[in-house]
């Protein structure tokens, strides 16, 4: 099959192109960064360079219409947030588009949206409230003695506040676009990935967040088993009768009660877990193999965040041997002996961020989705 992947700045895209590739499949790349990471990788057959998606969203569209149309495309499947613009679309794409209906995404992408969704699943997450004003975040300090504050829309806990004073946050949030509280509740985190078709789950991982760059993106994943974590996501995704890749966020007390924080309908950093399975690429395209999990359990990292954003962290926390112990024993997701280029050309990419970065006053780590964010604008 010819598989077009969108989105292959991420080291997320990168994997699931080299799985396509060993699967036999025909793999195109289409990204609106320039020398992104995936570019140089043995696995493409063809990259192309598309206008940027939150800036040009028709011409984003139109380049893929044509991409798929002279390459004789099967199947289309976003990765990053360009996913919310690809769903936009995906009716008018002249192939098989793997992701919802952008109505279905926005409900979970909004993290206000979300919430009230769950919660009339009877499914567990945190009190949450709307903010929208000063006398919102006053109601909420008076509600709970910890909370979270969160923009409704926001990825990679970019400007989440955690635990702030009220002063604090009185003087962070502007009220331009909507915010949530949630009471913040102490336990340990997990993230999952999963691939769904029709409501069923077909391929799935759970892993704890232990490093991560800033204060979000998980940068080691190491599988585990959570039976309470896989029922919480086949019941949600069968509620939701929901196709496409979804993942969550949780966080489990003492206690055992397990809270869902949040969720990421789109591609994220369990692929790499999953990929390790030569039956995971079926779980994409309809060839329901059963459910897939990694067949293995070791840690994988992302080498070079956890260098940069890891390291300091943890010598500042205490936890220097931690990481050491996790970094010598953890394999990098983006080098690999029979595609090298890929991590020799890496800093390419980074060094784009950070131009970016410098350019409009945001983080590197902000900057890396400028082009392709989604933030509810239909």
């Amino acid at each position: 099959m010819n598989i077009l992947l969108t989105g292959g700045r991420a080291p997320a895209a990168l994997e699931l192109a080299r799985a396509f590739h060993r699967a036999g499949h025909s793999v195109f790349m289409a990204e609106s960064l320039r020398g992104h990471l995936s570019q140089p990788s043995a696995a493409l057959q063809a990259n192309f360079i598309v206008p940027a998606p939150r800036q040009h969203k028709e011409a984003f569209l139109s380049a893929l219409n044509h991409i798929i149309t002279a390459n004789k495309i099967d199947v289309l499947i976003p990765t990053c947030e360009e996913t919310f613009y690809v769903s936009m679309g995906r009716d008018q794409l002249p192939c098989a588009v793997f992701v919802e209906s952008i109505n279905q995404l926005n409900a979970l992408h909004n993290k206000w949206d979300f919430f009230i969704n769950t919660r009339g699943m009877g499914l567990l997450v945190p009190e949450t409230m709307l903010i929208k004003n000063q006398a919102d975040i006053l109601q909420a300090y008076d509600r709970w003695l910890s909370l979270i504050l969160k923009p409704v829309y926001s990825r990679f806990a970019a400007h989440t506040l955690i635990r702030p004073s009220i002063k604090r946050a009185l003087s962070m949030l502007n009220f331009e676009s909507p915010w949530i509280a949630q009471e913040f509740i102490e336990g340990h985190p997990y993230c999952t990935y999963s691939v769904c078709h029709n409501g069923i789950v077909h391929a799935h991982t759970t892993y704890p967040s232990v490093f991560t760059a800033g204060q979000g993106a998980t940068i080691v994943f190491g599988h585990v088993e959570h039976p309470a974590i896989f029922n919480w996501v086949k019941t949600f995704v069968r509620e939701r009768n929901f196709t496409g890749q979804i993942a969550f966020d949780f966080i489990q007390t003492q206690q055992g009660e397990l809270f869902a924080l949040e969720c990421n309908p789109r591609t994220t950093s369990g692929v790499h877990l999953l990929a390790s399975n030569p039956q995971f690429v079926k779980a994409f395209i309809g060839q329901n193999p059963g459910c897939v999990h990694p067949m293995e359990t070791s840690p994988h990292m992302i080498t070079t965040a956890m260098l940069a954003y890891a390291l300091p962290a943890s010598i500042r926390s205490g936890r220097f041997f931690k990481w050491l112990q996790t970094y010598l024993a953890s394999r990098d997701v983006i080098f690999d002996i029979h595609d090298p280029l890929p991590s020799l050309f890496q800093f390419r990419g980074i060094l784009t961020y950070i131009t970016l970065a410098r350019k409009y006053g945001i983080t590197p780590l902000e900057a890396s989705t400028f082009d392709i964010e989604w933030n509810g604008s239909m």
